[in-house]
């Protein structure tokens, strides 16, 4: 799962990015308001967390802008602000949720799996399914009947975007600024090596699901003959 912080206070942006880093998520971290709209209106985040006093622009209006602009990612405010004029203020905006400081790191965890599950491709458990294959995006752990397989966290990633693209390809561009972020040096290279391993790791759990290669359009997930 990826997630934009946006936070202009270093010292708090730095220990929450290593947090979420330790839990599998992925991470990009915007210092002020303006950069924050910009990656966020790139629309590759599952979540966006997001201060609200910031220079260059508030957290309200770039969650206003963002919205204005159709992006529909769950938000999660994050701030000293914790009036609960604040609070309404800030959901009636477009927030998903509110968290203030100072927070528990238990609680922002579990807001955060809680937003993630709102995905109409999430069940109630928070798991993902696709033929047989289950993959759990928190443990980064991929279980077919009873065989289990560690992925790494861009393999998880790698495999929750196709199961939630569904029949739709995933371009190389498109897995590129989700793996590796909008401004990343990230070539074609990457996302073939991390394609490869994720099949050998499909493979390896007798999942019964390939990876199909669309020539000059992307890749998708396709149940196999032998599934049954």
């Amino acid at each position: 799962m990826k997630i934009l912080l946006v936070e202009d206070e270093r010292y708090i942006a730095r220990p929450i990015a290593e947090l979420l880093k330790k839990h599998h998520f992925s991470v990009d971290v915007a210092h002020d308001g303006a950069y924050g709209l910009d990656c966020g209106l790139t629309d590759i985040y599952d979540i966006i967390i997001l201060d609200i006093l910031m220079p260059k622009m508030n957290g309200l209006e770039v969650l206003k802008r963002l919205r204005e602009n159709g992006i529909t990612t769950p938000v999660l405010l994050l701030t000293a602000k914790n009036q609960p004029t604040d609070k309404v203020r800030g959901l009636d905006s477009g927030a998903d949720d509110y968290l203030a400081k100072p927070f528990d790191n238990g609680e922002l965890l579990a807001r955060l799996r809680a937003l993630g599950r709102r995905k109409d491709t999430l069940l109630p458990d928070g798991l993902l399914h696709f033929g047989k294959t289950t993959l759990n995006p928190h443990t980064l752990m991929l279980s077919c009947k009873d065989t289990t397989v560690k992925l790494s966290p861009k393999e998880s990633m790698l495999l929750e975007m196709l199961i939630q693209n569904g029949r739709c390809p995933l371009s190389k561009e498109r897995i590129i600024e989700k793996l590796w972020g909008y401004d990343a040096e990230a070539e074609h290279s990457h996302v073939e090596y991390h394609i490869s391993q994720l099949r050998k790791k499909l493979a390896q759990a007798e999942s019964g699901t390939s990876i199909q290669i669309i020539r000059n359009v992307g890749y998708l997930l396709k149940v196999t003959e032998y599934e049954t």
